[in-house]
This record gives structure tokens, C-alpha cells and sequence, in this order.
């Protein structure tokens, strides 16, 4: 699982590095599918990843950050910088152990849901694929070259 991470996080990367050669209206033009635009789509997945490993440190959730105050790409850079720390570390120290942990949550209807740890870790990383795939897409619609989603050749296994 950990590996998974590591490649979301250099896969996102390369991602927000890629995303330097566009303009800010392609960064911001309303697409078809996914969260909207691209800018918006890395905003949500640097999101979604600290929300939720928040939450399973017990914290409460924080605000969800809006596009008005994360307009720019060096702006979803600095928050995806600033939350890494504390998700990396939570991360690096996963054990077993906190597989089947349970974490109580309300969901948007107020109504009480209850997650596996292991779940809920595994979703964070289904979920930025997921995001990524939409990217791929909208990467060939502007007729450019998408980052590779290739989990090989990327190093996380060189000893």
C-alpha cells in the first residue's frame, strides 16, 4: 500500500509539473467530466487524501479548500507541499494493525457511517487514480501527452 502512495504522489507531481506549459484559462476551462477542470481536479485530490488521513488521526475535517482561494497552480502546488508532511508520515508509519480499526464518520446527509482504516486508505488511493485517468483524458483533448500511468520504470522498487 505504501508503494501506491509513493507512486500517486510522484505520478501527481509530474502531473502539477506538466500542468506548468498551460495557460491559466486551459488550467480553468469547464471540461466535460470529472470535477470540472484541471486545476479543480488536483485541488480536489490534494484534498480528498489529507481529509481523510485527518480523519483517521482523529482530527476534525478540515474546511474543503475552494477554487476562488486555490486559483493558480502554484497555489494547489503549496497545499499539496503543506499537507505531505503529515500524510506522508501517516503513511510511513501504517501498520497492520490499523487494517480493521474502525473510523465513525457523518457523511453530507448527517447520517453516521463506520469505515475500515484499510478501506478508507485503499479509497484515497483508487481515488487519485481514478482523478489522474480524467486528466489522461483531457490531456489527449488538448492534444497533448499525458503523464504515463505506468506504476513500472518508475523506481519505487530500486533498492
Amino acid at each position: 500500500m505504501k508503494k501506491l502512495f509513493e507512486y500517486n504522489w510522484q505520478v501527481r507531481k509530474e502531473w502539477l509539473t506538466w500542468c506548468e506549459s498551460l495557460s491559466e484559462q486551459e488550467l480553468l476551462k469547464r471540461r466535460v467530466g470529472g470535477i470540472g477542470n484541471i486545476l479543480h481536479t488536483l485541488l480536489h485530490i490534494v484534498d480528498v487524501e489529507y481529509s481523510w488521513v485527518a480523519l483517521l488521526q482523529g482530527k476534525p475535517e478540515p474546511i474543503e479548500p475552494s477554487l476562488l482561494d486555490y486559483a493558480s497552480l502554484d497555489k494547489v502546488k503549496q497545499l499539496s507541499d503543506h499537507y505531505h508532511p503529515e500524510v506522508n508520515h501517516f503513511v510511513e508509519n501504517w501498520t497492520s494493525d490499523l487494517e480493521w480499526v474502525l473510523l465513525e464518520d457523518v457523511n453530507a446527509k448527517g447520517e453516521q457511517e463506520i469505515f475500515y482504516y484499510g478501506e478508507v486508505m485503499r479509497h484515497v488511493i483508487a481515488h487519485e487514480i481514478h482523478h489522474i485517468g480524467q486528466l489522461s483524458v483531457w490531456s489527449r483533448e488538448i492534444e497533448r501527452k499525458p503523464i504515463t500511468a505506468n506504476f513500472i520504470r518508475r523506481g519505487l522498487f530500486d533498492k
